[in-house]
């Protein structure tokens, strides 16, 4: 079809733009800071995606492009990914966009298979999600917005479990564990009474507390049975989110690609990488897990490309472009 396509993957933390050329040359990429509408609203946060967009087109030598394939986190439902829409096609990029979670650049950008894509993806960073998707155009999907949606996971979700066994552990409603001592002494303190103290009257930043995920799972490598079990509830919560996508899908007896994503996840925790390979082979047997450390980017790169009909060819050299 000849069509550029503006690929957008926009996280909470940073937003990746790429101006991509029928043939799959990147002729225009740019970095932005971090997409929260839910914090800003839909307007103030599609303008942090307009100034990473402006440099990226400018780089490109043009304002306007055939297709916009935007990968967003937060938008987390279909109402959202509509309003979203709504707001990209008004900043003129394109006539043709096309919003997606960000989760769905995770998954295409871990399917090798170009011509048909068909695979399930879990992503686990600061949150946890999980989406799948067929040739066809067909998906399944999770609300994915906290407890109230069902969720539990995700490295927040981590930190805030082992916040809570260590708090229980050293004022004796709970069982022993090390993470009463592991988890404050992150911070130079000396006790939980004083790592709760600290968080409560904010002389730890809320946003720090991500830092607790690698010390539960540093705590769990050394053999402490209650940091073990969250690390093992956790593989057991990504393998029944694949396992439900997969049977949605009609799945579970094909061999199938399940794609495991974001930070938790591509760490390759031994324990963690172990159970859910384990669990998989028994409640799913023909899914193949894989870790996907590719940038999210290329995922909506290759569903741009996969919309506007681009070959092979151009799949295979945005592929080699972002090193996928």
């Amino acid at each position: 079809m000849g069509m550029t396509v503006l690929a957008v993957d926009a996280g909470n933390s940073k937003t990746d733009v790429a101006v991509v050329a029928a043939d799959g040359t990147v002729v225009g990429a740019a970095r932005g800071g971090g997409f929260q509408p839910p914090r800003v609203g839909v307007e103030a946060a599609v303008d942090v995606l307009a100034e990473a967009v402006g440099r990226a087109l400018a780089e490109a030598g043009t304002t306007r492009v055939g297709h916009v394939s935007a990968c967003l986190a937060n938008a987390d439902l279909p109402v959202e990914e509509r309003e979203l829409a709504a707001e990209l096609r008004a900043r003129g990029w394109a006539a043709s966009v096309d919003v997606r979670n960000d989760t769905f650049a995770v998954l295409r950008a871990g399917l090798l298979q170009d011509s048909e894509p068909r695979g399930v993806a879990v992503v686990c960073g600061a949150g946890i999600n999980c989406v799948g998707m067929l040739p066809d155009g067909r998906t399944a999907r999770f609300p994915a917005i906290g407890k109230i949606s069902g969720d539990w996971g995700g490295g927040g979700g981590l930190a805030e479990e082992a916040l809570w066994y260590a708090a229980r552990a050293e004022d004796g409603r709970g069982d022993a564990t090390a993470l009463m001592r592991s988890l404050p002494a992150h911070f130079g303190l000396p006790s939980m009474y004083a790592l709760i103290e600290a968080l409560h009257l904010g002389r730890i930043p809320v946003e720090r507390r991500h830092e607790l995920t690698p010390v539960l799972f540093a705590t769990a490598a050394d053999g402490d049975p209650v940091a073990r079990s969250l690390v093992d509830r956790l593989a057991d919560e990504v393998v029944a989110m694949s396992v439900v996508a997969l049977d949605r899908l009609d799945l579970l007896d094909e061999e199938t690609p399940v794609l495991l994503g974001g930070s938790v996840l591509a760490a390759r925790h031994p324990q963690l990488d172990d159970r859910i390979r384990e669990m998989l082979a028994a409640r799913a047997p023909k899914a193949v897990p894989a870790v996907v450390t590719a940038r999210p980017v290329l995922g909506a790169a290759l569903l741009g490309l996969d919309a506007v009909g681009a070959d092979d060819d151009a799949h295979a050299r945005v592929r080699a472009h972002f090193g996928g």
